[in-house]
């Protein structure tokens, strides 16, 4: 009778349990949601963190907060991510540097797999390679002939070590086989603005970044490091099409969850992510950003991150890339 009133008990308690837990997925947020972005202000990632968080905002009836906090290829703000409670309250939208920073960062303060739950990507883009007019180059054979020439004298720009548009500058320089010097800046608009200047030679830019100054003529468009041509530069050709067959890298951008996060609100999240990034507005503002769509559940999202993941340390390992 006693152990049968226990079994009871334990039936109640799971039952509620279950209850809660289907409760706190289905009132999901009850309080401002922040999302951390690990770059600066009018980078790629935080175009589309905003562009994304402001219509979460409208869907779930909170404040949804994109909070920047730059550096060191984004490990900072990842960082504070992963020592965040697991609630679904404290997001982050990261780039495709996210797979790559274990490889490049031999003591980071978290485990890029066990303290990251990958919730859904927001959209893939080409990274553009972006010259100053001044620079003289107007092919991207003409960067190359130089840098051969001159091995160790040219220097390109990223948004930090580790980036994604530090690994693409990597992979390409594998490819070419070319000897230049990395400046690593806090983002994209700190690593275009001293490319524009000349300070640097040469940036593999996010196309969405990158476009208005390519259209102004204050930069120029050597090539998309993308397998195929962007709708958005139709007459600037592949890195494959300018001479390196095969080349092709993609710039994702996703959103992330600290550990531990319930799955259900996970889910939820994703599937009102993919809701907002269906919208006609959203996929209009994403398609002038140049960002293709990435549609996948948060279980699909996690085997693709992990590919990446062993992709990256490959590459890492070949090219030699270590933290300067």
């Amino acid at each position: 009778m006693k152990t049968s009133r226990v079994l009871s008990g334990l039936g109640l308690w799971l039952c509620a349990l279950g209850f809660a837990t289907l409760a706190s997925a289905q009132d999901f947020p009850t309080k401002p949601v922040k999302i951390v972005v690990p770059f600066t202000a009018g980078s790629a990632t935080d175009i589309l963190a905003r562009t994304v968080g402001q219509k979460l905002n409208e869907l779930w009836g909170q404040t949804v907060v994109i909070e920047n906090r730059p550096g060191a290829g984004g490990t900072i703000g990842a960082n504070a991510v992963a020592k965040s409670p697991p609630d679904g309250t404290t997001l982050m939208v990261h780039s495709s540097g996210h797979a790559v920073n274990a490889f490049i960062y031999p003591t980071l303060p978290y485990d890029t797999q066990k303290d990251f739950v990958a919730v859904v990507p927001l959209g893939g883009q080409p990274n553009v390679l972006v010259v100053s007019p001044s620079s003289g180059y107007k092919t991207m054979a003409d960067l190359l002939t130089d840098a051969k020439k001159r091995p160790g004298a040219l220097t390109y720009a990223s948004a930090g070590i580790g980036s994604g548009t530090h690994f693409n500058a990597e992979k390409f320089k594998l490819a070419a086989g070319i000897d230049v010097l990395h400046v690593p800046y806090k983002g994209t608009p700190e690593a275009m603005t001293d490319t524009m200047t000349g300070r640097v030679q040469y940036f593999f830019a996010p196309i969405s970044g990158a476009l208005a100054q390519v259209r102004e003529g204050k930069l120029v468009a050597l090539a998309v490091s993308s397998s195929k041509r962007s709708g958005l530069l139709p007459n600037v050709p592949t890195v494959a099409e300018a001479g390196l067959p095969g080349f092709d890298y993609n710039l994702w951008v996703g959103v992330f969850a600290p550990a531990g996060t319930p799955a259900d609100v996970v889910d939820k999240i994703g599937r009102n992510v993919n809701r907002v990034l269906g919208e006609p507005d959203v996929k209009e503002r994403m398609a002038s950003l140049g960002a293709e769509p990435m549609p996948m559940t948060p279980a699909e999202f996690d085997k693709f991150v992990r590919v990446e993941m062993d992709d990256a340390a490959k590459v890492v390992k070949a090219a030699g890339i270590k933290v300067q």
